[in-house]
């Protein structure tokens, strides 16, 4: 094996490959990864940290937005596709999905400082059967539909005039993490989490390893998982309760 180029670190990829090599007995004391391998273990580290995203919510990802209202084009027709990601009309990092949205009124507006919550609706059984959906008028909902390289929001109603000129929607979104794209990279991700990528990456690693030595890998990356997923939840306690924004029956008007 070669000797090292960069130096090991707790929160780089490097370490965190070479810790996980280790975990699984792939490495010995004294020994380094050579390029080949080490090219291959971030690609599957990557591939991992992607997984995580989809496994509960990350508050250090959550990204409050804001996102001015492009005028109507006439009295009957309203813009109400916004898009995020490099190619988007809102030049940005794709987001992985919209939490939660608001309208904020700018300082100019008689009603400076004030907002209110949007309603999220769902895209294929909602937004997509209302009868009116360029309108101009209030904003008061929002409709995400999820593509390859976009996350398209599509508000309703879009914004009239006056409501363009007084304000801007905020969306708060998740943001994805950003990849190692080289060895000595700092993981986007908060310390704590270090431990968690080099057992998960070891686990992606061990085949042709003993029987008990793959157990205990598996069982330490689960260990590690389900005390970062526990520990990754808001501070303020939280209750369940019905949402008052929304109608009775089937409630919003089409």
């Amino acid at each position: 094996m070669s000797t090292p180029v960069v130096p090991p670190s707790m929160t780089n990829s490097y370490g965190i490959i070479c810790d996980a090599m280790k975990d699984v007995g792939k490495l010995r004391a004294g020994q380094v990864p050579d390029g080949e391998i080490l090219m291959e273990n971030q690609r599957r580290l990557n591939k991992l940290i992607n997984y995580y995203m989809t496994q509960g919510l990350k508050l250090w990802l959550l990204q409050d937005t804001n996102v001015p209202l492009v005028p109507p084009l006439s009295a009957a027709q309203g813009v109400a596709l916004y898009t995020f990601g490099p190619s988007g009309t809102n030049p940005m990092p794709k987001p992985l999905r919209v939490k939660f949205g608001y309208f904020l009124y700018n300082a100019s507006s008689a009603q400076a400082g004030t907002q209110y919550p949007l309603i999220p609706m769902s895209y294929p059984d909602e937004y997509q059967t209302l009868s009116q959906t360029l309108q101009p008028g209030s904003v008061t909902s929002y409709a995400v539909n999820k593509q390859q390289s976009t996350l398209n929001v599509y508000l309703w109603n879009p914004a009239d005039a006056f409501t363009a000129s007084n304000g801007s929607v905020h969306f708060v979104f998740e943001m994805p993490v950003t990849n190692f794209t080289g060895l000595t990279d700092q993981m986007n991700f908060p310390i704590e989490w270090a431990l968690l990528l080099e057992w998960g990456l070891a686990d992606q690693i061990k085949t042709g390893q003993p029987l008990a030595v793959q157990a205990n890998v598996s069982q330490m990356a689960a260990k590690y998982q389900a005390a970062l997923e526990d520990w990754d939840v808001e501070d303020a306690d939280t209750s369940i309760q019905p949402d008052q924004r929304t109608y009775q029956g089937y409630g919003r008007f089409k």
